[in-house]
C-alpha cells in the first residue's frame, strides 16, 4: 500500500486525463480511448486498498495526509477518509471506468477530450470525498462543476446549452453561500479552515448555527437535488449523454447529501435539531410527489431523474431522523447504504436507456414495444435494474429502503408509512415502463432492427449486475465498514454547542 493512497487516488485520474487529451484530435480516437480505460482501471485499482485496507475497529480518520498548503491563511492539503467517504471515493472510481466503457463506441466526436473530461472529474470528485480542508473541499466541490458543465452543453441533446447553464448557475449560486459560512467557522476554530476543527468548535448560539445551516442547506440541497429546489436534474439528465447522465446520478449527487453529514449535522447541532421537521417534510415531499410525477412521464430519462429525485428524498429522510438529541443509527445507516445501492442501480437503468437510444434514438416509451423479442440478453439485465429499482428484497435497493423505514418506525409511524410508498410508486413507475417497452409484439420497424448487446454492452451490463446483486445479498460489508463512523457522528450530533 502506498503512503499518498489518497493522492494517488485524486491525481492519477486527472494526469490520465491529460494524457487523453495529448492523444491528439478524432484521427487518434482509439489511442484516447485505451489511454482512457487504461487510466480509469488504474484509479479504480488504486482505491481498493482503502477498502481492504480500513480499520473496521478503529474509527476516525484514516490515510491521513497532511502538507502546507497556503499556510498564511491556514490552509492545508490535508486528505482522509473515514467509513463514509471511503465508500463513495470507491463509488466513484468504479462509476468511472463503467463511464469510459459506457462511451467507448457511442460517442463520435472529440472522443479524447469526452473521455479525458470524466477522468479529471473522477479526480475532482475523489478530492471532494477526501478532502479534510474546508477550502480544499471548496475547490474540488465548484471545480468538479466545469467537467460537467462541458459533457452537458457539448455531447448533449437538442437543448444542451440551456440545460447545462440551468445546471451550473443552480449549483454554483448555491456554493456561494456556503463559502460565507466557511469564513466565519475559520475565525471560530481559530483560524483555521480544518473540518475537524469545525466540528469541534464549543460554542455557537442558536441563532447562528441557524444562518449557517441555511447557507450550507442552500449549497447542498441544490446538489442533492432536494424539492423543490430539483428542477434543474431532469433537463440536466434528459440532455446529457448516457456517461454524463451515469455519473450524474451515481455520484454528483452523493456530494450533496455527503455534505450535510461533514458540515451541517456535525458542525450545526442544534439547528439540525432544530430545522429537522422542516427537512423530513421535504424528503418525505421528495419521495411521495416526485414518485408520482414520475408516473406521468413519457421519456424514459425524465422517469428515471425523477426517480433519482425520489430515492434521494429517501437518503435525506434517513439523516434527520432525530429521537430526542440522537440521530437513529438504523436510518443514518441505511441512508448511507441506499446512497451507494442507489449509485450502482441508476447507472444500470442509464445505462440502459443508453443501449437502446444509441440504436433507435429516441427516448420516448411510446417508440418501443417487444424489445425483449429482438434483445431477449438485454431484456433480462434491464429487468434486474428495473426490480432493483422498485426495491426488490435480494437487490441493493431494498437494503437502503428497508433500514430507513425501520429507523422511521422508531421515530415516528407516520413518517414510516409515508416513505414505504415508494415501493408502491417506485414499483408502479418503473415496472411501467419496463412493460410498455420491452414486453409485448415487435411495435415499428425502429426495434425490428435492434440488435442484442454486443460484448463491451455485456461487460458493463454484467459488473454492475454483480455489484446490484451482491449489495442486496450481503449489505453487511457496507455496513461493517461505515459502523463505527456512523457512531461517532451520532455522538457528535448529541453534543449541544449552545
Amino acid at each position: 500500500m502506498f503512503t499518498n493512497q489518497l493522492s494517488l487516488v485524486i491525481w492519477a485520474p486527472i494526469v490520465a486525463g491529460l494524457l487523453v487529451l495529448a492523444t491528439g484530435g478524432d484521427q487518434r480516437a482509439t489511442l484516447a480511448r485505451w489511454v482512457a480505460v487504461a487510466g480509469a482501471l488504474i484509479g479504480f485499482l488504486l482505491s481498493l486498498p482503502l477498502f481492504t485496507g480500513f480499520d473496521n475497529l478503529n474509527g476516525g480518520m484514516q490515510f491521513e495526509e497532511v502538507k502546507p498548503w497556503i499556510a498564511s491563511f491556514g490552509i492545508q492539503y490535508h486528505l482522509g477518509v473515514d467509513g463514509i467517504s471511503m465508500l463513495f471515493v470507491i463509488l466513484n472510481s468504479f462509476t468511472t471506468l463503467m463511464v469510459v466503457l459506457a462511451g467507448w463506441e457511442v460517442i463520435k466526436k472529440r472522443q479524447s477530450q469526452y473521455m479525458a473530461a470524466f477522468l479529471i472529474m473522477s479526480g475532482l470528485i475523489n478530492g471532494a470525498f477526501a478532502a479534510l480542508d474546508a477550502i480544499l473541499f471548496y475547490v474540488f466541490f465548484e471545480g468538479m462543476l466545469i467537467p460537467m458543465y462541458l459533457i452537458i452543453g457539448v455531447w448533449g441533446g437538442p437543448r444542451r446549452v440551456y440545460a447545462s447553464f440551468k445546471f451550473f448557475l443552480y449549483t454554483l449560486l448555491g456554493s456561494l453561500l456556503m463559502l460565507v459560512a466557511l469564513i466565519y467557522l475559520y475565525f471560530q476554530a481559530g483560524k483555521t479552515f480544518d473540518i475537524q476543527a469545525f466540528q469541534a468548535i464549543a460554542k455557537i448560539p442558536l441563532n447562528v448555527q441557524i444562518l449557517l445551516f441555511i447557507a450550507f442547506f442552500l449549497s447542498f440541497a441544490v446538489k442533492v437535488p432536494m424539492w423543490p429546489v430539483h428542477t434543474w436534474l431532469p433537463d440536466a439528465h434528459v440532455e446529457a449523454p448516457t456517461g454524463g447522465s451515469m455519473v450524474l446520478a451515481a455520484i454528483t449527487l452523493k456530494i450533496g447529501a455527503y455534505g450535510f453529514l461533514r458540515f451541517a449535522l456535525p458542525i450545526l447541532p442544534d439547528a439540525a435539531r432544530e430545522l429537522s421537521w422542516i427537512m423530513v417534510a421535504l424528503s418525505l415531499v421528495a419521495v411521495v410527489y416526485i414518485g408520482l410525477v414520475a408516473l406521468v412521464q413519457t421519456d424514459m430519462k425524465k422517469l428515471v431523474a425523477y426517480s433519482s429525485i425520489s430515492h434521494m428524498g429517501f437518503v435525506t429522510l434517513g439523516m434527520f431522523m432525530f429521537t430526542g438529541s440522537h440521530l437513529n443509527q438504523w436510518a443514518v445507516e441505511g441512508a448511507l447504504v441506499q446512497m451507494v445501492s442507489h449509485g450502482f442501480v441508476s447507472a444500470g437503468m442509464f445505462f440502459c436507456i443508453g443501449v437502446m437510444y444509441d440504436r433507435v434514438h429516441s427516448r420516448n416509451i411510446a417508440d418501443y414495444g417487444g424489445v425483449a423479442n429482438k434483445m431477449p440478453i438485454f431484456a433480462a439485465f434491464m429487468m434486474l435494474f428495473a426490480m432493483a429499482n422498485s426495491g426488490l428484497p435480494a437487490t441493493s435497493g431494498f437494503a437502503g429502503e428497508f433500514m430507513v423505514i425501520m429507523g422511521a418506525v422508531q421515530v415516528n409511524f407516520w413518517y414510516a408509512a409515508l416513505a414505504a410508498t415508494t415501493l408502491i410508486f417506485g414499483a408502479a413507475y418503473t415496472l411501467w415502463m419496463y412493460k410498455r417497452v420491452i414486453f409485448g409484439e415487435v411495435s415499428n420497424h425502429h426495434v425490428e432492427e435492434m440488435a442484442d448487446v454486443n460484448k463491451r454492452e455485456f461487460l458493463v451490463l454484467v459488473v454492475l449486475a454483480i455489484a446490484v446483486l451482491g449489495m442486496g445479498l450481503y449489505p453487511q460489508g457496507f455496513v461493517e465498514k461505515m459502523h463505527l463512523s456512523v457512531n461517532d457522528l451520532i455522538a457528535h450530533v448529541a453534543q449541544t454547542k449552545l
